[in-house]
């Protein structure tokens, strides 16, 4: 099973999209599966249902810091690596989906009543999301 793939069944199990994300690649970069879907739950519904960042985005930038961020403050190597590999991968996820904000990508505001009713009568989960955690995984295996 591809990385892309478990977020996609993370994702399909009840997990946000930046749970999904994170935690399909979080356990092979040393770091166990129930911490990765704590720390990534924040994240989710566009930051805390504020529908700004896409979670597939922010689950996929928090792979990267895991992987490349710098631990040593003069680590400046580390630190320009990883941002470097932050804005490929934003100018990528533009590029195949048009903007990076979870409200513009599903068409209604997720943190209303009438969103919420939106994405469930629209399927929005899984005509939208799911190719978002997908294609957010893809960019991040061609990337890592």
């Amino acid at each position: 099973m591809t990385r892309a793939d478990r977020a996609l069944a993370l994702f399909r199990e009840g997990f946000s999209c930046s749970q999904a994300v994170f935690a399909a690649y979080a356990e092979d970069l040393g770091l166990p599966r129930d911490m990765a879907l704590r720390i990534a739950q924040p994240f989710g519904g566009g930051i805390g249902r504020t529908g700004d960042w896409c979670g597939a985005a922010t689950g996929a930038l928090m792979v990267i810091g895991l992987k490349y961020g710098r631990v040593r403050a003069g680590d400046a190597a580390a630190k320009d690596k990883t941002y470097a590999l932050v804005r490929e991968f934003v100018q990528r996820f533009r590029e195949g989906h048009g903007t990076v904000r979870c409200n513009d990508l599903l068409g209604c505001d997720i943190g209303t009543p009438d969103g919420e009713k939106a994405i469930a009568a629209r399927n929005l989960h899984a005509t939208v999301c799911e190719g978002l955690v997908r294609g957010a995984s893809e960019i991040l295996d061609t990337l890592l």
